[in-house]
C-alpha cells in the first residue's frame, strides 16, 4: 500500500474503504461478511474507513468491527455530520454524541459537513455557531480533521472551499466527470491551498464497469495493457498526485486485493500519450450515448433566469447513460437543493445561450425537454415539501 499525507503529515493509504454498500443480510448488515473484507483491507494496508449518519447501519457496524478487533487506533474514521437536519446549535451536538455512541470511540479523525451543495448551507450552519463548535471539538480531541463532502458545479465548490480554513474536502471526480462537479478545476484549487482530496464515486457506483457501452469494452479488451475497466479507472485517479485518497464500497475479499494491488503498484504520472488517448476514446464512447452534446464548457452561462444549463443537460445526458432515476437523484442531489435553484422550463427563450455555445446547440429547445424529463411532477411536489420545510435555508 503506499499513503499521502493530510494536512499535517499524517499518512492516509491511497485507498479507502467506503463504508456505504455493506452488503446487506435482509434488512441489516450481514457483520460477519463486512468484518471479513474491512480486515482484509485493514491488513492490506488501508487506514482510511469512510462512513456517515446516514449509510443505514453503517456507522454501528464500523465501530462493532474495529471493537472486535482491538485496531480503532490503527484507523482513521471519516463520517459526516447530517447538516441538511440541523436547525439548532443543540442538534449539532446530539447527532455528534450519537455517532460517537455508534462508533464506540470519543474521537473523529476526520469529520465531514455531508453533501455541501451550496455555501448558503455552509453560512447557516456559521449562524447557529457550527465554528465555535468546531473549535470546542478540535481543543478537546474529539474532532481532528474538519472538512466537508460536496456535490455540485465548480463554481460553487471553489465558494466553499475558500469559506473556510479547511483540512480536507471530499468530491466526486472520475474520467466522466473531469470537468463536471468539483472537475479538476475543484482538485487543483484545493491542492493549492493544501487541501487534501479524497476522491468518492471513482466507478460512478460501478457504472463505469457495469454500464460501458460495448465499443468502450472492446477497446478496453484490445489495448496492449491488460487491464480492467475498474483499473483503468483508478489508475486514472492515482496518477493525478493532487487526489490524496480514492474510496470504494468493496464488498468482496476478490475485490479488496485486486484494489489493494492496484494502490500498491501505481505511480504518479504514469500513464503514458496512449493510455490518456484511450480514455478518451472510452469517454468519447460513452458520450455517444448521450441525449444532449453539451461538454460542459460553461460558455452559455450566466442564464437570465438563473437556470445552471450545464447542469440540467448532465443530469438529462445521466438518465439515459446510467439510467432515469440515477439521473433524476443526479439532478435533485447537485442542483435542485441549491437556495437560487430555477427549473429548466423557467427558461425566457431569448437565445442568448445559443449565440455563444460553441457546440451550436439548440438550447432553448432542449431545455424544454430536459425539463419534462428530469422533473416529473412528483419531483416537483417532493421540492415544494423539502422548501416548505426550510431545508434549502
Amino acid at each position: 500500500m503506499q499513503y499521502r499525507n493530510d494536512r499535517y503529515g499524517n499518512p492516509i493509504s491511497l485507498l479507502g474503504f467506503g463504508c456505504m454498500r455493506f452488503t446487506k443480510k435482509g434488512n441489516s448488515i450481514d457483520i460477519d461478511k463486512a468484518e471479513r473484507e474491512v480486515m482484509e483491507a485493514i491488513r492490506g494496508g488501508v487506514n482510511y474507513l469512510d462512513t456517515a449518519y446516514i449509510y443505514p447501519g453503517s456507522e454501528a457496524a464500523v465501530g462493532e468491527i474495529l471493537k472486535r478487533n482491538h485496531c480503532r487506533e490503527q484507523i482513521s474514521i471519516a463520517t459526516k455530520l447530517p447538516q441538511y437536519y440541523i436547525k439548532s446549535k443543540s442538534a449539532v451536538d446530539k447527532y455528534f454524541e450519537e455517532q460517537l455512541k455508534r462508533l464506540q470511540t470519543d474521537y473523529i479523525d476526520y469529520y465531514l459537513m455531508h453533501m455541501l451543495t451550496d455555501v448558503t448551507a455552509w453560512n447557516k450552519l456559521k449562524d447557529l455557531g457550527i465554528v465555535e463548535w468546531i473549535d470546542k471539538k478540535k481543543q478537546e480531541g474529539s474532532i481532528r480533521n474538519l472538512g466537508f463532502s460536496y456535490h455540485g458545479n465548480t463554481e460553487m465548490f471553489l465558494q466553499i472551499l475558500n469559506a473556510y480554513d479547511w483540512d480536507f474536502c471530499q468530491i466526486q471526480y472520475n474520467y466522466m466527470d473531469e470537468h463536471t462537479q468539483a472537475g479538476r478545476a475543484g482538485l487543483l484549487a484545493a491542492a493549492e491551498k493544501g487541501v487534501p482530496v479524497i476522491i468518492m464515486e471513482p466507478l460512478r457506483g460501478g457504472k463505469l464497469v457495469d454500464l460501458l457501452p460495448e465499443r468502450a469494452k472492446k477497446l478496453i479488451a484490445e489495448y496492449p495493457k491488460k487491464r480492467t475497466p475498474a483499473e483503468w479507472a483508478f489508475r486514472w485517479l492515482w496518477e493525478q498526485p493532487e487526489v490524496t485518497c480514492v474510496l470504494s464500497g468493496m464488498n468482496s475479499i476478490d475485490m479488496v486485493e485486486e484494489n489493494i494491488r492496484i494502490a500498491s503498484e501505481v505511480e504518479t504520472g504514469e500513464f503514458t500519450e496512449e493510455d490518456k488517448k484511450l480514455i478518451e476514446q472510452i469517454r468519447q464512447e460513452i458520450q455517444g450515448t448521450l441525449r444532449v452534446g453539451c461538454t460542459g464548457c460553461g460558455y452559455c452561462m450566466p442564464c437570465p433566469k438563473g437556470i445552471d444549463i450545464p447542469a440540467a443537460f448532465r443530469c438529462y445526458n445521466h438518465m439515459y447513460t446510467e439510467g432515469k432515476g440515477s439521473g433524476r437523484h443526479e439532478y435533485l442531489q447537485t442542483v435542485c437543493l441549491q437556495k437560487d435553484f430555477t427549473e429548466p422550463g423557467s427558461c425566457i427563450e431569448c437565445g442568448k445561450c445559443e449565440k455563444i455555445c460553441p457546440q451550436g446547440l439548440e438550447i432553448r429547445k432542449e431545455l424544454k425537454e430536459a425539463d419534462k424529463e428530469l422533473l416529473p411532477f412528483y419531483y416537483r411536489i417532493g421540492l415544494k415539501i423539502i422548501k416548505k420545510l426550510g431545508f434549502l435555508g
